[in-house]
Order: C-alpha cells, then sequence, then structure tokens
C-alpha cells in the first residue's frame, strides 16, 4: 500500500485525506490508532502517529482523550477546498496557458472538456479497485 517516494508518513496523511475526501472516513468516524496502523502495515508507530499529529495540526483528525482520533467535523469540505485551489492553480491556469500559445480559443476548451464529460457520464462504469480502509470499524 505505501511505496511512493514520499516519506511512509507523508503517505499514511495522504491516504487518509483521500478517504476521508472520498467519503470512506467520514466526519466523527475513528481512524485506526497508531498501534493498529503499526501492526497492520508493519512501521514503527512512530511513524503513524507523526502522520496523524500532521492531520491534526490541519484540522482533519481531533484527539478524544483516552478513546482516539477521530475525523472533524468539516475535514471533508475543507480538505475539498484546498484541493479545488490547487486543481485550478496546478491543472486549469496551465491548460489556459498553453491553448493561448497555440491559439485555442477558451470556448473550445470548454467545448472539449463538455463532451469529454458526456461521453463519461454515457460511459459504463469500469470495475475499481478496493483500496485498505483507513478507519475503524
Amino acid at each position: 500500500m505505501f511505496d511512493g517516494r514520499e516519506p511512509l508518513y507523508v503517505q499514511i496523511a495522504d491516504q487518509i485525506r483521500q478517504d476521508v475526501l472520498s467519503g470512506a472516513l467520514e466526519a466523527e468516524e475513528q481512524v485506526m490508532s497508531t498501534t493498529q496502523y503499526a501492526t497492520t502495515f508493519r512501521i514503527n508507530p512512530a511513524t503513524a502517529a507523526k502522520a496523524f499529529a500532521e492531520l491534526v495540526d490541519e484540522g482533519v483528525l481531533y484527539k478524544r482523550r483516552g478513546v482516539g482520533m477521530f475525523v472533524a467535523p468539516g475535514a471533508r469540505e475543507k480538505l475539498r477546498a484546498e484541493r479545488r485551489d490547487t486543481f485550478f492553480a496546478d491543472v486549469v491556469d496551465p491548460v489556459l496557458e498553453q491553448a493561448r500559445l497555440l491559439g485555442i480559443d477558451v470556448d473550445e476548451v470548454v467545448a472539449r472538456l463538455r463532451e469529454r464529460a458526456a461521453a463519461a457520464a454515457a460511459a459504463p462504469a469500469q470495475p475499481t479497485t478496493d483500496t485498505p480502509q483507513a478507519g475503524a470499524r
């Protein structure tokens, strides 16, 4: 599950963020403890704790003393807003700049996006692979 180039704690935090964004983890839902992460993924508990500390600092998770870590209310909306800003800056703005350089009108770009979106909506759903669940049930 964790095999990227980023440090392991970053990959864990990213996976939890993704689970919150996708709805796999909902507000007020408890996430696995650092001990559960360490046992499940055979990692150092301090690595999981570092990921959790980052998510607490961001307001994605919060700690209930003596109980564990939980998804913060509003975390999904917060992450969505941050990702939208990043999406526009990292994806849309460069596309518009390339279109300008190539002499492609913005209306043509929008028309292509609508065409692709309609085709994707009409296509049968592709099976997805299940990712390990970050939350405890």
